[in-house]
């Protein structure tokens, strides 16, 4: 429950704003207390009138008003809250946030505030994917801004797609989640997370790789960590920063990549979701290899990669209780998943989509099987940092029950 919590709730202008006046019912359902900042665009699809009936406490949006000033103070009100809400989050208003904009009172809050913000955005399909709004969210989630939602779905605009903002019960629940105190079922567990793709080095310039950014790995050490998990995170080379307040161990190579698993020591948790290369030069060149005019391209002999799935899956003392391996896949999705999690020995294989029209491999958002024991679970598509708190939820569940319960789980 949220008594006695405060929301500072900013409705910019779009028109998913209508959400905001139901989001601020779910919100004092729940014993928080709710004052309202509008844009002057969020006046044109909800009143002032509407906010301040429900909410019971006055409408800001002048940020020159005298009276306001003299009453709340943009500063002061920046502060005063637990925490500020931006429900819609547009376009608009996310990247004005990530240029640090003060040109209106909601604008001048953020970039004010010394709280914990969340954005749930709202916007056109193409709006969301272009990579103006991609790299703006991306800013703002290094800042440590949160983010729940968009979801998929039909909008005013006729198309369907990722965009739809979350329903208020959804945003109520993640506001919840960041204020209320959190259950920490995997305290005293210790995990270790791979993440990222590896390099293999062809001669010191070139080597061999793939496309993996780390999003769906970091955000996976995250959510462990959250329920209270003891995390390592081993990445390979990404452009992404590390989660705050997580071990990173930055490797290369697959060998580099292994040491550092077998170096943690004794695990409870690993979840392998690093796009590991398959295969590395036999004997990398020491130097630049040179292209030589009339000559036929040098031959590049290939050697199998150690395989660090099967390795911390082998059965013995230091085996983890719980193994994860990831199978990404172009074909035959869950058949060559399920295949996987018996070659390799491991508990658990979470099945996804790398078709290059598919988005995953730098995406936002992935569609994944989860393969155990006991069958194949079908997740809807969702926000990579979604896939990883359920990801996370289950391994929970899975410590949470009993030895003979697991099979049905």
């Amino acid at each position: 429950m949220l008594k006695g919590k405060r929301i500072l709730l900013i409705v910019a202008g779009g028109i998913a704003a209508f959400k905001s006046l139901e989001l601020i019912r779910r919100l004092r359902e729940r014993g928080a207390s709710v004052r309202c900042v509008l844009t002057e665009a969020g006046a044109k699809f909800v009143t002032p009138l509407s906010l301040q009936a429900l909410s019971e406490d006055r409408v800001y949006s002048d940020m020159f008003s005298l009276t306001d000033e003299s009453e709340m103070g943009h500063i002061q009100l920046s502060r005063d809250a637990d925490l500020l809400v931006v429900a819609p989050a547009t376009a608009n208003i996310l990247a004005r946030m990530a240029g640090g904009l003060a040109d209106d009172l909601a604008a001048t809050v953020l970039l004010a505030t010394d709280k914990p913000v969340l954005a749930a955005p709202a916007m056109n399909v193409r709006m969301w994917t272009h990579a103006a709004t991609v790299a703006n969210v991306e800013t703002l989630k290094q800042r440590g801004i949160h983010f729940v939602g968009p979801n998929d779905g039909a909008m005013a605009c006729n198309e369907f797609g990722p965009g739809r903002m979350s329903e208020p019960e959804e945003i109520a629940d993640a506001i919840e989640e960041l204020l209320a105190p959190a259950e920490q079922p995997l305290a005293g567990k210790r995990a270790v997370v791979t993440s990222g793709p590896t390099r293999e080095a062809i001669d010191p310039v070139r080597y061999i790789s793939n496309h993996s950014s780390g999003k769906q790995g970091h955000a996976i050490a995250s959510a462990l960590a959250a329920l209270g998990a003891d995390v390592a995170l081993v990445s390979g080379p990404v452009s992404i920063a590390d989660p705050p307040g997580l071990r990173t161990v930055h490797v290369d190579s697959a060998d580099q990549m292994l040491a550092a698993c077998l170096a943690a020591g004794r695990i409870d948790i690993a979840v392998c979701a690093a796009a590991v290369a398959d295969w590395k030069a036999t004997r990398p060149s020491g130097s630049k290899i040179k292209k030589k005019a009339g000559t036929a391209p040098p031959s590049l002999e290939l050697t199998p990669n150690p395989d660090i799935l099967a390795t911390l899956s082998k059965p013995g003392p230091q085996r983890p209780a719980l193994v994860v391996g990831f199978a990404a896949e172009t074909e035959n999705l869950v058949a060559n998943a399920i295949d996987k999690r018996q070659r390799k020995g491991c508990d658990w294989i979470v099945a996804n989509d790398v078709s290059p029209a598919v988005g995953t491999f730098g995406g936002e958002r992935n569609t994944v099987h989860l393969i155990s024991a006991s069958g194949v679970e079908d997740w809807p598509t969702l926000a990579k940092g979604e896939v990883a708190m359920r990801l996370a939820g289950r391994i929970a569940l899975h410590f949470s029950l009993p030895p003979k319960a697991e099979a049905a789980e």
